[in-house]
C-alpha cells in the first residue's frame, strides 16, 4: 500500500507532538484526538528510562510538562508513570502519564493509513554513542515488528545518528532531516541531503524550499505554521507536508483552498 501520497497539491497534516495546541501534548489523549481530526501523521518523541525503557516526551528533563522534576534519563519508569502529565495543560487533563513507547505501537497498529514522525531525542554525545545507537537500532526494530516501518520517517537533530541510521541499514527508513543543515550538528562525514527522505525546512524563503526540492527530496514546512498567512505561505513554497500544533485550523484551511484530499 502507498501510503505516502502528498504532495504540493494534496499536503499531508502532520499533528505534532499529537493535538498540542488543544492537549497536553505527547499524551495518548493528545494522539487519539489528531488521529479522529484526520489527521496524516503523528509526530512523537523518543527517550530512555534511567532502567533502559523508551518513553515518549520531548524535553531531556520532565519539569515543563509534568508535576514532577529531574532528568527522564535519571528515573525510572515506575517513577515516570506516577508523574502527571497532563494537568499543566488544563485540570480537565489531570491523571494524562507519560506514554510508552509500546502504549503508543499498540495505538499506532489500530490506524491502518496513518503515517509516523519519529523523533530519536538521545544522540551520539561523547559517552552516549553506545546508547544513542542502541535506542535507535530498539526503536526501528520495534518498528519493524509491529510492520509500521514502511509507514514512519526518522527523525532526529543529530547529523551524526542520521549517519548510522543510513550506513548500517542503507535506504530502507525514510530519513527525515532537517534544514538548514546547521541544525544537525557538525559532527557528520555526508551531506544529508543526499540520503534524506524529506526535509523540514526552518525558514520562509522560497529560495530554500527550492533548495531541497533540487536535492531530490521533498521540503515540508515546520511547526511555525498556524494561520492562513502561514498556510498560503507554506503552499506557495511548495511544502508537501505541515507539521502543527493546531491541526484542526491548517487542515481546514487546505481544504477550503483545495490542497487536502
Amino acid at each position: 500500500m502507498n501510503y505516502w501520497r502528498q504532495s504540493k497539491n494534496n499536503i499531508y497534516v502532520a499533528a505534532h507532538r499529537g493535538w498540542s495546541e488543544k492537549y497536553p501534548e505527547n499524551t495518548m489523549i493528545a494522539y487519539r484526538a489528531a488521529a479522529e481530526l484526520g489527521v496524516d501523521q503523528i509526530e512523537i518523541d523518543v527517550r530512555v528510562t534511567k532502567d533502559g525503557e523508551l518513553v515518549i516526551i520531548h524535553d531531556a528533563t520532565v519539569d515543563r510538562t509534568t508535576n514532577g522534576t529531574g532528568k527522564v534519563e535519571d528515573l525510572t519508569l515506575a517513577e515516570l508513570l506516577e508523574l502527571d502529565a497532563g494537568s499543566w495543560k488544563g485540570a480537565e487533563f489531570a491523571g494524562q502519564r507519560i506514554p510508552t513507547f509500546a502504549e503508543f505501537l499498540e495505538f499506532a497498529v489500530t490506524l491502518p493509513e496513518m503515517t509516523y514522525d519519529i523523533e530519536l531525542k538521545e544522540y551520539p554525545t561523547d559517552g552516549r554513542e553506545e546508547l544513542s545507537y542502541s535506542v535507535c537500532d530498539r526503536v526501528l526494530a520495534l518498528l519493524d515488528e509491529n510492520g509500521l516501518s514502511e509507514r514512519c520517517v526518522i527523525n532526529t537533530f543529530s547529523g551524526k545518528l542520521h549517519e548510522y541510521i543510513y550506513k548500517k541499514y542503507g535506504m530502507k527508513y525514510r530519513l527525515h532531516v532537517y534544514f538548514p543543515i546547521t541544525c544537525l550538528g557538525t559532527d557528520m562525514t555526508l551531506f544529508p541531503y543526499s540520503y534524506a527522505y524529506c526535509s523540514c525546512v526552518f525558514s520562509t524563503n522560497k529560495s530554500d524550499f527550492e533548495y531541497i526540492d533540487r536535492c531530490g527530496i521533498q521540503p515540508w514546512a515546520g511547526a511555525s505554521v498556524k494561520d492562513e498567512e502561514t498556510v498560503d505561505l507554506a503552499i506557495a513554497n511548495g511544502s508537501e507536508l505541515i507539521t502543527c500544533n493546531n491541526p484542526d485550523v491548517v487542515l481546514e484551511l487546505l481544504r477550503k483552498k483545495g490542497y487536502h484530499d
